[in-house]
């Protein structure tokens, strides 16, 4: 049995939450969310402590997914009043970044630039046309955003150039050795 699923969610002042029977609507100053829910667990709101309590799964073999809904559900929370944000560095010689519209446009070391459409609930802001910053109140969202413009030039182990999250170590690799 999971204990994270056991741990009630404190609602925030200013967030409203409606349980149905297969998601939870959650409502606050940042924006509005839907979460659906996994088959066979239901969510409790208690108005007076303003916790959301996920219960107890009676089927046996469906306990694994109690913890599960409950931190979807905390996760909406969070970005529905703080959000969540990801930091990228562009490291490398004439790479650079800048927003128009709603795309980004990367000059990455190819032959072309490189063009991201910017997803609905995103938002992408490039500073000193080195460092993304991208924003939403989804966190599987933003992080899969971040996770794709990071592919378009993953960091290199030798020469250490490429997009990478803010504060990432990379273990630098060794060249060729031109010793004869």
């Amino acid at each position: 049995m999971s204990r994270i699923g056991k741990k009630p969610i404190p609602v925030p002042q200013g967030v409203t939450v409606t349980v149905q029977e297969t998601a939870v609507a959650v409502k606050g100053p940042k924006g509005a969310m839907t979460q659906a829910l996994p088959p066979g667990v239901r969510l409790e709101f208690d108005k007076d402590t303003k916790e959301l309590t996920a219960l107890i799964p009676d089927l046996p073999g469906m306990g694994k997914f109690h913890g599960l809904a409950r931190s979807l559900v905390a996760n909406a929370v969070v970005g529905v009043t703080e959000g969540y944000k990801r930091e990228l560095d562009i490291v490398g010689v004439g790479y650079r970044a800048e927003v128009k519209g709603r795309e980004v446009h990367f000059a990455l070391g190819y032959s072309h630039p490189v063009v991201f459409p910017i997803p609905q609930g995103i938002e992408v802001a490039v500073e000193k046309q080195t460092h993304v910053t991208v924003t939403g109140i989804d966190k599987q969202l933003v992080g899969q955003v971040s996770a794709n413009i990071r592919r378009l030039r993953k960091p290199d182990p030798y020469k250490q150039k490429g997009v990478r999250y803010t504060g990432e170590v990379l273990k630098k690799k060794a060249g060729k050795t031109g010793a004869k």
